[in-house]
């Protein structure tokens, strides 16, 4: 909306001495500042008044926690969940009103974090009605599959264009491998896993929102560079001319996820559920593809992929060996059942979260590429013509 009333004024009044000194409230950096701000003031205004009208339809029964489970979180019996749905909600707001109609990434996002949201609006929906667990697990994973099938077959017209644009690159070793068709089944598994990973570390208070925050602010400076050919030149990333508009996107992710941790944080006042901890988690696997990261995505989600990867451990060794590997999974459930306060365990989640966010983002300059001559001059001339492009607009 920004983006297309500054370009309407300048159409309009093109000799006016303001139209020019205008553009520079274009500047996809100041537009994400004032995306985060947007989203975090339009959480932390009509969060209360959304709390309100959630306590009143939407409260968590937490029929479904093992005994031991049960003591530690009695006190959150009948706390307002599906918080995602406000949540959700100032994303959308602050990256329509800030984003850049134009670009071909911003309708993929948003289409993937609203249908994601539904399907875990859904679930919820289920978990409340009958008191215990959702959606059958066959169920949700089929709706995740089928929106994610569509959402990287959309990106994979979008990116087979570009140069390196459906190459995988590899973290410290420097390769990249072009997967062609198989990125849209790779994307699949990116969105589906990152999204119930996401959804899986979502069980104390602020847990996941903190560990989101720090996630995205590391995807967002990846995807910003992805979409900088000076930068991504120089740390070896592969150039994607119009990806960096996204970092909209993630700044206004960062900006709502704050203000729903204004009542998150413990005790929570409302839990985010799987509306919310879906539609995030698959947007953060969602950015790592466009910015062709999936796999630096493990090192920066290290916390979530962990959560993951514990409750695999824990089903598989149950189902071969009837022996538990974890006192309990999701591993934060662990921690607290060894007498862990609930803030210490977010707390230290949370600083490993960020120490793998700096890590993730201090690897991106060891692992760099010998890109071609040839691709640069291609992704050269696709900047000449994109702002061309602009410049006949």
């Amino acid at each position: 909306m920004l983006v297309w009333l500054i370009d309407w004024l300048a159409r309009a009044w093109p000799d006016a001495n303001w139209a020019g000194s205008l553009q520079s409230f274009t500047k996809i950096t100041f537009r994400t500042a004032l995306a985060s701000l947007l989203s975090f003031a339009l959480a932390v205004l009509l969060g209360a008044r959304a709390i309100a009208w959630l306590k009143q339809r939407f409260r968590e029964p937490l029929a479904d926690r093992s005994r031991e489970l049960l003591e530690f979180s009695r006190h959150k019996q009948w706390t307002p969940t599906m918080g995602g749905l406000f949540l959700v909600a100032d994303i959308a707001m602050a990256t329509l009103l800030l984003g850049n109609w134009r670009n071909p990434y911003l309708p993929i996002l948003l289409v993937n974090l609203v249908g994601l949201a539904a399907i875990g609006a859904v679930d919820d929906l289920q978990k409340l009605r009958r008191g215990k667990g959702g959606l059958r697990a066959r169920s949700k994973l089929l709706a995740q599959g089928a929106l994610a099938a569509a959402t990287a077959t959309w990106l994979y017209f979008v990116q087979r264009n570009v140069p390196h644009g459906l190459d995988l690159q590899f973290p410290f070793i420097g390769a990249t491998v072009p997967i062609n068709a198989w990125f849209i089944p790779s994307t699949m598994l990116v969105i589906v896993g990152s999204s119930n990973a996401a959804n899986l570390a979502d069980g104390l208070d602020g847990l996941a929102g903190g560990c989101l925050i720090t996630t995205t602010a590391a995807l967002g400076v990846i995807v910003y560079v992805a979409g900088h050919f000076e930068l991504s030149s120089y740390l070896g990333i592969a150039f994607l001319p119009q990806a960096g508009e996204t970092v909209v996107a993630a700044g206004a992710l960062i900006g709502a996820t704050l203000g729903f941790l204004w009542f998150n944080c413990q005790p929570a006042q409302v839990f985010m559920g799987d509306t919310g901890s879906l539609s995030l988690g698959g947007t953060l696997g969602l950015l790592a593809v466009i910015a062709r990261q999936e796999i630096l995505l493990l090192v920066i989600g290290a916390v979530f992929v962990a959560e993951a990867i514990s409750v695999i451990l824990q089903v598989g060794s149950f189902r071969l060996t009837g022996k538990r590997i974890f006192r309990c999974a999701p591993l934060h459930h662990h921690f607290q059942l060894l007498g862990w306060p609930e803030s210490k365990i977010v707390t230290r989640f949370w600083i490993v979260s960020a120490l793998c966010a700096m890590i993730g983002l201090g690897i991106l300059k060891i692992s760099h590429p010998p890109w071609p001559p040839d691709s640069l001059e291609a992704a050269s001339q696709q900047l000449a013509n994109l702002n061309a492009a602009k410049t006949v607009k």
